[in-house]
């Protein structure tokens, strides 16, 4: 059985990399060209970095990936709040949960073939490692996407300062944006980032509110929304840009503070689990032990004497 379990995984693997190799590797027009001894088209032969062949390894393998619109619209979503805005970023992703779920239980398979263990479990693991192969690349854009979140978060209040810095000088808020992507570039590049995507798109014609409300989309960052819908309201109305910017920093300030505040007041329930298991076992073996010793050594074989 083991033996067949083998030569079967065997030639899995070979038809594997026989398929990846032909749709890669093999160009039907140099073939024909040395068929032929025609030229069919010129063009320079560069070599090709390890890291491109790996994503166009993917990108081909996401095509054969089964895709609903419905999944396509959230997946691209999450894709450009995690900062993967490429045009084939949607089909490498596929390509990985494919490669991926094909590639980590074959590694089970190999692993578990020559364990004593139950099959059950050997078949609940290699379940295990197909499930974590196919949704794992999800996983993985959802934990970027939050970083990047909590990065945007982060620059966030600093950049709004700065932005009514440059209002109050003199300049627009196209140009305070411009401004602000320039000097955040390396302290918050995430944001910086934002921002030079906003500045991209007034350039190309776009009105500034639907600007704004992309981005706010693109971040999904709650207190970005608020600072677009406080710009988009002061655009409309006509009030002061300068003042309502100066309003609401101060009450991101202010909500800063509560915030660090609740979280100050949550510190002593949080720190009561890591006292009591980890601070106070040690320290009764510090303050009890030497008397407990003690007391073992000299007070019991007293006792038993009398």
């Amino acid at each position: 059985m083991a033996l067949l379990l083998t030569a079967l995984i065997f030639v899995l693997i070979s038809v594997a990399i026989t398929a990846v190799g032909m749709r890669v590797w093999i160009k039907p027009k140099e073939a024909m060209e040395r068929v032929s001894g025609v030229m069919l088209e010129q063009r320079d032969v560069s070599p090709t970095h390890p890291s491109l062949v790996f994503r166009e390894i993917l990108e081909k393998l996401g095509k054969y990936m089964p895709q609903n619109p419905k999944d396509m619209t959230v997946m691209q979503r999450k894709l450009v709040r995690a900062g993967f805005r490429s045009e084939n970023a949607l089909r490498m992703l596929y390509g990985a949960k494919l490669g991926f779920g094909i590639l980590v239980p074959v590694l089970m398979i190999l692993l578990v073939s020559g364990s004593a263990s139950d099959p059950s479990n050997k078949f609940l693991a290699i379940l295990g490692a197909a499930a974590f192969g196919f949704f794992g690349p999800n996983e993985y854009v959802k934990i970027i996407g939050q970083r990047r979140q909590k990065d945007i978060q982060r620059g966030l209040s600093n950049s709004l300062d700065l932005m009514v810095v440059c209002v109050e000088s003199g300049l627009g808020l196209d140009q305070a944006i411009m401004q602000v992507a320039k000097e955040l570039e390396h302290a918050h590049p995430a944001i910086s980032e934002e921002f030079a995507l906003v500045n991209l798109e007034l350039k190309a014609g776009k009105r500034r509110v639907e600007a704004l409300r992309n981005l706010a989309e693109r971040a999904g960052v709650p207190d970005l929304k608020k600072l677009v819908a406080v710009l988009i309201q002061a655009d409309r109305f006509g009030t002061s840009i300068a003042q309502s910017l100066r309003g609401h920093a101060d009450f991101m300030r202010v909500q800063a503070r509560q915030i660090a505040e609740e979280k100050a007041a949550k510190l002593g329930v949080k720190l009561v689990f890591p006292i009591f298991f980890c601070i106070l076992p040690s320290l009764f073996v510090v303050t009890v032990g030497p008397v407990t010793m003690k007391i073992i050594r000299e007070l019991i074989p007293m006792m038993n004497g009398i």
